[in-house]
């Protein structure tokens, strides 16, 4: 009978409605069996000592063991290949974004397009230092820039591969100031070499000019972040400085596949900010090793990364850059 038959109908639809409602969704029931990160700096590095930090408390509240395996090289590429070519929502990217914000802006026939990576969970941002040597006669980033155009060509800096060294050759090109770069492969030789007066401003990560620092052979002119930091409380923004033009978040965090759907994504960012919460010896440990603790989801990173793709593309249509 039609009356029967459409009742049957209505029941059936009401149950298939209430398994989907009541089923676990995929990013519920993710992960299923290891996860691994795959870092693109060394052990040691900033992101290595955030990503083994989170690994150890996730592993525990996922139920599976989670590996990080470092793949340094190739200006951040071959860890990236190594993850997009997993095609698997279980092998993750820990990197800061500037392994890769540049490249677009480096490279004419890159390996991967900037949207095939998803951005997940932001964790920290790494310090970024305005160093010189301790003995050079100048208190702050106005002094080194007065110094400059007094002593045009004399004297020289050591800059960081990739987003970094964008910003701060933009900014040397558009103030029209004539300091010489010197190439370093290993960033701790620059920093031994600033020490010694041989270098005479080093933008890098504060951890590797740390111990000069402490040791009253290299002095902090200005950091880039947004914000000031809590163990330099001192030392002035490079906008409090005068110079917004050399702002610049060292932004870490974790990031994956595109196909990695959204719901999957947030969970995975609430279970970075719930860890953190659990344990604070994971800010801590950070904060001594020349970070911000500064967490944020998939959206928040997005933008963040966005905002200094574009930043980096403005400096390098200044300096005329051709992708190699």
């Amino acid at each position: 009978m039609p009356g029967m038959k459409d009742a049957a109908v209505a029941i059936a639809a009401s149950l298939l409605a209430t398994l989907a409602l009541t089923a676990p969704t995929h990013a519920q029931q993710w992960p299923q069996r290891p996860v691994k990160f795959i870092v693109t700096l060394g052990a040691g590095s900033g992101i290595d000592i955030g990503t083994r930090l989170f690994a150890d408390r996730l592993s525990k509240r996922w139920g599976h063991p989670v590996v990080v395996e470092n793949r340094p090289g190739g200006d951040g590429q071959v860890a990236i290949s190594a993850v997009l070519s997993a095609n698997d929502d279980h092998v993750l990217l820990a990197s800061p974004s500037s392994s890769f914000t540049a490249h677009t802006f480096m490279y004419k026939n890159l390996s991967y397009k900037p949207e095939d990576i998803a951005p997940i969970a932001r964790i920290s941002n790494t310090i970024i230092a305005m160093a010189a040597p301790a003995s050079l006669e100048v208190k702050s980033l106005a002094d080194l820039v007065a110094l400059a155009r007094a002593k045009p060509g004399e004297l020289n800096y050591a800059g960081t591969t990739g987003t970094i060294d964008f910003l701060f050759a933009g900014f040397l090109k558009n103030a029209n100031l004539n300091i010489s770069k010197v190439p370093y492969r290993n960033q701790v030789e620059a920093a031994n070499d600033l020490a010694t007066g041989r270098i005479h401003i080093n933008e890098t990560a504060y951890a590797i000019v740390q111990p000069r620092v402490q040791a009253g052979t290299v002095k902090v002119l200005a950091i880039t972040n947004s914000a000031r930091a809590s163990t330099l409380p001192d030392i002035p923004t490079v906008t409090e400085a005068g110079f917004p033009d050399l702002n610049l978040d060292g932004l870490n965090g974790f990031l994956g596949p595109a196909s990695i759907p959204m719901a999957l994504r947030e969970r995975i960012a609430a279970d970075v900010r719930a860890v953190a919460a659990e344990d604070p010896v994971i800010a801590e440990r950070l904060t001594l090793t020349g970070q911000i603790f500064n967490l944020g989801g998939p959206a928040e990173f997005h933008a963040a990364i966005e905002d200094q793709r574009s930043r980096v593309g403005k400096a390098a249509a200044a300096l005329g850059t051709t992708p190699q």
